[in-house]
């Protein structure tokens, strides 16, 4: 299978991942009116296509015992499961992302969700392996907890220009956040205990997991809809091809996303690739701050806040990756 050989190479790699990871939001917001839960189908399918494709590619060449099919063959059952699981509470945290974007936009959705995740992810780990200095890992905890705060201002002082702003977008993307810090513990477990999945194999099964467990999660809100009207496959069906393809495409971003930064993880250790991959936000909310314009017409208090979300949580990535770096020495 296809490994860096260099850290450069591996660096490359993990900045790909952040721009994939940071980007995808951009084609659900060009599907103007189309239903996030419709939306998140042709997603789901684009993420497991996209790692399938690279696993039976780059993943199998050269051909070898670490080839993506040999390390299938070789991984244990619990592995596979744990992946999957892992794809299952992703499949759900992504859904309350998307609901997330379509009520707060990308600039603020992104840090609140991911922001909440981060601690929540360095607190769990902690307690399950108390790795890593306690006293940076607490003040990057707290440095990511301010960030979503001030994100939470700088969305609250829309109201003065923008009518749609409210708190449920808020608390949606909270929610998103401590489901999405959920996950990490089970493919670590798939990744480095027993008889361990590759990079490649974990990619496949984990966004298998997520399209396997959306017909509960995603079939429950479409019946029960976070925002608007039920809707039902036959909206699906008839919904426009552009839509069906930017789904599909927003898939295929974070599907190359995902196996990117697990065969980065692999060279340059996973503290490095976290604390790279962990600022897709701000490459999110920087679309949604340029390009989409989100805080067009903001006042001065806004703003500020908003240069404050980007310091703090930059602040705490450093933290957090120092932290872990320092342990691995």
């Amino acid at each position: 299978m296809f490994a860096p050989h260099s850290f450069t190479t591996a660096f490359l790699m993990m900045l790909v991942s952040t721009v994939c990871y940071g980007s995808w939001g951009n084609t659900y917001k060009l599907t103007k009116g189309f239903r996030f839960e419709l939306f998140y189908w042709d997603y789901l399918v684009g993420i497991f296509a996209g790692a399938l494709a690279l696993a039976l590619t780059i993943g199998s060449s050269p051909f070898n015992a670490s080839s993506f099919l040999p390390n299938v063959r070789s991984a244990g059952l619990s592995n596979i499961v744990c992946a999957m699981t892992g794809g299952v509470i992703f499949s759900l945290a992504i859904l309350l992302l998307l609901a997330g974007i379509h009520l707060a936009g990308l600039s603020v959705s992104f840090p609140v969700s991911t922001g909440i995740a981060v601690a929540l992810g360095v607190i769990l780990g902690y307690v399950f392996e108390p790795k890593g200095n306690p006293a940076l890992l607490a003040l990057g905890v707290v440095s990511t907890l301010i960030a979503v705060v001030l994100a939470g201002k700088a969305y609250a002082g829309l109201g003065h220009v923008q009518t749609n702003v409210s708190r449920k977008g808020l608390f949606v993307c909270a929610a998103s956040g401590i489901v999405m810090g959920l996950f990490p513990p089970f493919v670590a477990r798939a990744l480095t205990s027993g008889k361990v999945l590759g990079p490649y194999g974990i990619s496949v099964f984990f966004s298998l997991g997520a399209l396997v467990g959306s017909f509960v999660t995603n079939v429950y809100f479409m019946k029960q809809p976070i925002v608007g009207e039920p809707v039902g496959f036959a909206d699906f069906v008839t919904a426009p091809r552009k839509y069906h393809l930017l789904g599909f495409l927003g898939g295929l971003i974070v599907g190359l996303g995902m196996v990117f930064n697990f065969v980065a993880a692999g060279f340059a250790g996973v503290a490095i690739s976290y604390a790279v991959g962990q600022a897709a936000p701000m490459v999110a909310a920087m679309w949604g701050i340029f390009l989409w314009k989100e805080f067009s017409g903001s006042g001065t208090k806004t703003k500020t806040y908003l240069a404050l979300t980007f310091l703090f949580y930059f602040l705490a990535l450093a933290l957090i990756a120092h932290a872990r770096s320092a342990a691995s020495v």
